[in-house]
């Protein structure tokens, strides 16, 4: 299988230049565009986990109706609960992936925010 190379937040300096890069050959890396895309991926976990919880509820709802069917219907309803988890899960790690794009934006333009109170 052929290796496949993977780009997770490893930023690294140049002697040369002052901003980080993201592959190493010299490119600027662009965190609000970085930041929009993690926010577009919450967006989408947390549409997951909705959808995922609705079907949750339809089956449980089916398994109640249709008691010939009802061990098909529970075991449905709890791989739908476990697939809106999982994309509750997804959605908390992209906002946790915003804060960091745009906190790492803030201080690539130098703002530095100083804890006063707390």
């Amino acid at each position: 299988m052929a290796e496949e190379h993977h780009h997770h937040h490893h930023f690294h300096h140049h002697k040369d230049e002052d901003k980080p890069t993201e592959s190493g050959y010299g490119e600027e890396v662009d965190y609000k565009k970085e930041e929009k895309h993690h926010k577009h991926l919450e967006h989408v976990g947390e549409l997951g986990a909705v959808a995922a919880g609705a079907y949750a509820l339809h089956e449980k709802h089916k398994a109640k109706k249709d008691p010939e069917h009802a061990h098909k219907h529970k075991i449905e309803e709890e791989i739908a609960a476990a697939a809106a988890v999982g994309a509750g899960g997804f959605a908390f790690h992209e906002k946790h992936e915003k804060k960091e794009a745009k906190k790492e934006d803030e201080e690539a333009h130098g703002k530095h925010h100083h804890h006063l109170f707390g």
